[in-house]
């Protein structure tokens, strides 16, 4: 049955609790603060060094000095976790991304450093060939397709490095069918049964994705596009069967991606699971909001706090987006 609104006016008036800011506050029905946050950062190799990406305004990669520094104070405004994606030397590319498994990757190094200084900050990696394949791919590229078998085998491997650097989160971003089963296994099977999984379960193949392939150097590798494997826009009740999928195979938490075009698949994932459920606000959402913000078009940061709230009212738990210390600061 629809719910029922009792009521009516002139002796209801349901402005009268928005007359006043601590009243509007009071009755809010959905709340944005740091700790629903989570920030994307990129690293590099050197030291006290920093590059700006030009097409993801604000955002800069970071040597693995600063980067301990900025998750000191991201911490410190209550952010409870970083996500750490890097940006690789392009002589270390390899078709096969061999070093995404080697034990001293720039992502494994960063992880040793930033939770030997902020032990109790929640540290998420990324589990996907992308960042070290030759050619931009998830997995193994062979013949115009990845292929699915032989990535997750490498998949583990990579979740298994990242696990003994001291990562607390494992977040496989492959979209690989049966990866969220193999990689808790090998996981378990090693003694990082207390190490969470965080699918990223119904991923789209978005154009909204861009500057983020800018910042890890994947863009120009790229051949062909990711549409057999990743998710078709048009879909949302096959969002459900990945989210289940993943469910069983032993995810913690899943995740849908982009955030602000897939509300819906936010609202019904949670609804139907009711299981932690995260929303990642992708570089091509914050590079619209920052570049309307520097054209004048729009208040940015009124309009990046309503669009994470936004999130929230959907059904977010939680959510990733390269303005968390930005936004953190301005909430206070």
């Amino acid at each position: 049955m629809p719910p029922f609104f009792p009521g009516s006016y002139p002796a209801t008036r349901l402005r009268r609790p928005r007359l006043q800011p601590w009243s509007r506050n009071l009755v809010a029905e959905h709340v944005l603060r740091p700790a629903d946050l989570i920030w994307p950062v990129f690293v590099i190799e050197g030291k006290d060094r920093q590059e700006p990406i030009a097409s993801m305004p604000g955002v800069v990669r970071l040597s693995i000095d600063l980067l301990v520094k900025r998750a000191g104070e991201a911490k410190k405004l209550g952010i409870p976790a970083i996500a750490i994606f890097p940006k690789i030397d392009a002589k270390l590319k390899t078709p096969d991304g061999k070093e995404s498994w080697n034990p001293e990757n720039l992502v494994c190094r960063a992880v040793a450093a930033v939770k030997k200084k902020h032990p109790d900050l929640g540290v998420i990696c990324d589990v996907a060939l992308d960042p070290f394949n030759s050619d931009g791919h998830d997995g193994i590229w062979l013949d115009g397709d990845v292929l699915n078998d032989a990535t997750v085998e490498l998949l583990c491997r990579q979740a298994l490095v990242q696990a003994e650097a001291g990562c607390d989160v494992i977040a496989p971003s492959d979209m690989m069918d049966g990866r969220i089963g193999a990689i808790r296994g090998a996981l378990d099977a090693a003694g990082f049964s207390h190490v969470q999984l965080l699918s990223y379960a119904a991923k789209y193949a978005s154009a909204f994705y861009g500057p983020f392939r800018d910042a890890v150097g994947s863009k120009s590798a790229l051949k062909g596009d990711k549409k057999t494997y990743q998710m078709d826009p048009a879909n949302s009740d096959e969002a459900l069967r990945e989210v289940a999928l993943d469910l069983a195979e032993g995810a913690d938490m899943v995740m849908v991606k982009p955030g602000l075009p897939y509300l819906d698949i936010i609202r019904r994932i949670k609804d139907n699971f009711k299981v932690p459920t995260l929303a990642y606000q992708v570089s091509g959402e914050y590079a619209m909001l920052k570049a309307a913000d520097r054209n004048g078009w729009l208040d940015g940061d009124k309009a990046m706090q309503e669009t994470l709230l936004a999130f929230k009212r959907a059904g977010s738990d939680a959510i990733l987006t390269y303005a968390a210390v930005d936004v953190a600061r301005n909430l206070g």
